[in-house]
């Protein structure tokens, strides 16, 4: 049902006149996310400021079966966070305090609107390290990284989000709270809940408190740099490091479309006259570290590598870590539309994929430059184009199909990291099947029977 007037000041009323946006003006920057051409504006915007808050206002909704899309900075690149028609976008970047950080137990409690950022520095001032480094990990929101599963450059070596949650605080559609985990190592009381929120894009629960485990700072860190005059030397060079027994914290790539467009950006003195470039990082014991380093930079030479660079220092490690995390930013300045997707492949498939997305470009005319996480098979194919161009636009739907298509022929899946939202719902069901996307149906039904969290979000 629309947002009338009384509902407007009951929200007033739970969370302060002051939080409570109506005019248009003020709506125009939460009616979209990171995602490309997708918009659509809210009836209005509520910030709460504590648990209590957020679920007397799901009470509220859920009462006058009004939608609810809950957003955090706003940084999700498959429309998840796209507002509803006739709805409210609850808004959790108010509540971003860090809780607690255990030493004792390697823990961490945060609300939900804490940055990656601010929780990675809270870990790192204790003496403690939280891997997930999601690509906005400056401004995403823990409570996002948790509903989205969010992955990173280090996901190969300490895998992603998932990993490190142990607790959740939930707000069901009802508003009722539930805590599900909690600091134990084991624990196999009943069925696992807390994994069934994590991923769950806003459309089980709102997410409003989280507990992160923590491990101890590696205390060595080594980062090299491959140039590759063909990609699929630079996939070969990952198959064999993988199949070396060596698993790197970082195993990155760029194609020659990203590595003219960062170095035109970042300027951090990369060569332009390659197809690919391998951003590789080691991290853990020093003589450990030593002799992964040494390995793979051999095994890149004997795979054709023209170059390999060994970080003579921390300010040169950074700064050819830079050059991989810009590469969104860097591919974005080139044309008024940007879509980067995410079709991910077992390992040993990277190299027919990234020759099946090179030659999709060709076939439909378009301008597509790749980078991704090249150790765990996650691709980033970018499309360079423009919303206003119908036909253009057209052939960058045609070419997702045919991207995702072969993704799933080859083993992979639709996406890696960033998540179904609104983008990628009508690949799921030939990614899961039948059965699958019953089951969530299902699940879904159970905990919000009338359907207002993030209505039209991974499945209609």
């Amino acid at each position: 049902m629309p947002l009338t007037q009384e509902i407007t000041n009951r929200l007033k009323q739970i969370v302060g006149s002051g939080n409570v946006l109506t005019n248009r003006e003020d709506l125009i920057p939460y009616s979209f996310d990171g995602t490309a051409a997708l918009q659509c504006m809210p009836d209005c915007i509520v910030f709460a400021r504590s648990t209590e808050e957020v679920a007397a206002v799901l009470r509220l909704a859920n009462t006058a079966s009004l939608p609810v899309v809950t957003r955090g900075s706003g940084t999700g690149l498959s429309g998840g966070s796209v507002p509803c028609p006739d709805g409210l976008v609850l808004c959790l970047t108010k509540m971003g305090r860090i809780l607690e950080v255990d030493k004792a137990n390697l823990t961490l409690l945060a609300e939900a609107g804490a940055t990656t950022q601010a929780i990675s520095d809270a870990a790192l001032q204790a003496g403690l390290f939280y891997p997930p480094d999601p690509g906005s990990m400056k401004i995403s929101t823990i409570g996002g990284n948790v509903a989205e599963n969010s992955g990173g450059l280090r996901g190969l070596k300490y895998g992603v989000t998932r990993n490190y949650v142990m607790g959740l605080e939930v707000v069901l559609a009802d508003g009722e709270t539930v805590w599900t985990g909690n600091k134990c190592v084991k624990d196999v009381a009943g069925y696992t809940l807390r994994d069934l929120f994590i991923g769950s894009e806003g459309t089980l629960g709102v997410i409003t408190k989280v507990l992160l485990k923590l491990i101890p700072v590696p205390p060595a860190r080594q980062t090299l740099l491959a140039v590759f005059s063909q990609m699929d030397q630079a996939a070969q060079t990952v198959s064999d490091i993988i199949a070396a027994q060596i698993i790197p914290c970082t195993l990155e790539f760029l194609d020659r479309t990203t590595i003219k467009c960062v170095e035109d950006f970042a300027k951090v003195g990369l060569p332009l006259d390659c197809e690919a470039l391998l951003l590789m990082e080691t991290d853990g014991h020093p003589a450990a570290v030593q002799e992964e380093a040494s390995r793979m930079a051999e095994i890149a030479r004997e795979n054709g590598s023209t170059d390999v660079r060994i970080a003579r220092d921390q300010a040169e490690a950074t700064r050819l870590s830079t050059a991989r995390r810009s590469a969104f930013s860097a591919l974005a300045r080139l044309s008024p539309t940007t879509i980067l997707e995410d079709a991910t492949v077992p390992r040993s498939e990277l190299a027919t994929m990234i020759r099946f997305v090179q030659a999709t470009a060709l076939k439909y005319q378009l301008r597509i430059g790749t980078f991704g996480h090249m150790g765990d098979g996650n691709l980033h194919p970018t499309f360079l184009t423009d919303e206003r161009n119908k036909d253009e636009m057209h052939r960058v739907e045609q070419a997702f199909e045919a991207i995702f298509a072969e993704a799933l022929r080859l083993g992979g899946t639709i996406t890696g990291e960033h998540g179904i939202g609104l983008s990628k719902k009508s690949f799921l069901p030939k990614a899961v099947g039948d059965a699958q996307m019953r089951v969530m149906r299902e699940l879904r039904h159970a905990l919000d029977p009338k359907g207002i969290l993030n209505p039209g979000k991974m499945f209609d």
